[in-house]
């Protein structure tokens, strides 16, 4: 099975680059060998139906959705930000915090108090994920970007996820761009102000202010920004039966409309000083 499903060609006929790297399925019979809980239970890992959300934002720029499930390979990991204890043999490194806490490249747990691996992988399974699922999955992006950049001047990625409930009176969205290192300002604040106009309630950066993919995409001098946008999961479905409800409609209409406003924004950029970069020079 392909590594990635695309709703169009990366052929940057749109500034606009959408990604769900979390939102597939797909979990080989091979390696439901290394799992200790049933396969449904994987999906507490799972970014459900965010691909879906997106179809038909996906008619104003293309959307590059995982086949893969999450549990097999996080592709929102460096390739090096292994746990030890997932890979035999794997040598103990630095970690990011999300690694520590065993949510790393290939996932410890399926939910915390929920452990996933029955024991570490191969190491020559673990290079084999990421030779045919991670890497071909970050060559994607990098492709969509380079040519969006190429046609427009100017290429901008929206990583998207979804995330359990914040308390009672939590963002409705969490707009990340690592505190202002992967994005021009005006796009952040010009995204932010489309959901707040729609009614959401917006936070930035906080609890999430993106991963390895806005680390590893983002160049905003080169004119190429990248944003990570977390979707409240109350919003369209049951956050523990992951069953849509009747906000699921509503909510893939307006995030086409977002993404239909920042891909005509793209299109005509208007001036900015010097200190807020869109387009590169």
């Amino acid at each position: 099975m392909s590594p990635l499903r695309l709703s169009a060609p990366l052929d940057g006929r749109s500034p606009l680059v959408l990604a769900s790297p979390h939102s597939g399925t797909h979990v080989p019979r091979a390696a439901l060998a290394f799992t200790r809980v049933p396969a449904p239970l994987l999906r507490r890992l799972e970014d459900a139906h965010v691909g879906r959300l997106l179809a038909p934002a996906s008619a104003h720029a293309p959307l590059v959705e995982a086949t893969h499930a999450r549990a097999v390979i996080d592709l929102n990991r460096a390739e090096t930000d292994i746990d030890p204890a997932t890979v035999e043999g794997a040598a103990p490194r630095p970690l990011s915090d999300r690694t520590r806490a065993g949510f790393g490249l290939f996932p410890r747990i399926a939910a915390p108090g929920q452990p996933l691996l029955a024991r570490p992988l191969p190491a020559a399974e673990a290079a084999r994920r990421i030779a045919t699922l991670h890497r071909p999955w970050h060559a994607a992006l990098a492709e969509g970007l380079a040519a969006a950049r190429r046609r427009h001047g100017i290429a901008l990625l929206l990583d998207m996820h979804s995330m359990p409930p914040i308390g009672f009176d939590g963002p409705d969205i969490v707009i990340g761009d690592r505190h202002g290192a992967t994005a021009a300002p005006r796009l952040v604040a010009a995204l932010e102000a489309a959901f707040r106009a729609r009614g959401f309630a917006v936070a930035r950066n906080q609890p999430y202010a993106g991963g390895h993919t806005l680390e590893r995409h983002a160049a905003p001098a080169r004119g190429i920004h990248a944003i990570q946008l977390e979707l409240s999961r109350h919003l369209y479905m049951n956050p523990d039966t992951l069953v849509p409800h009747a906000g699921f409609a509503p909510l893939s209409a307006q995030l086409a409309d977002i993404v239909a406003e920042l891909a005509a924004l793209l299109a005509a950029p208007l001036p900015v000083s010097p200190s807020l970069p869109l387009a590169a020079e």
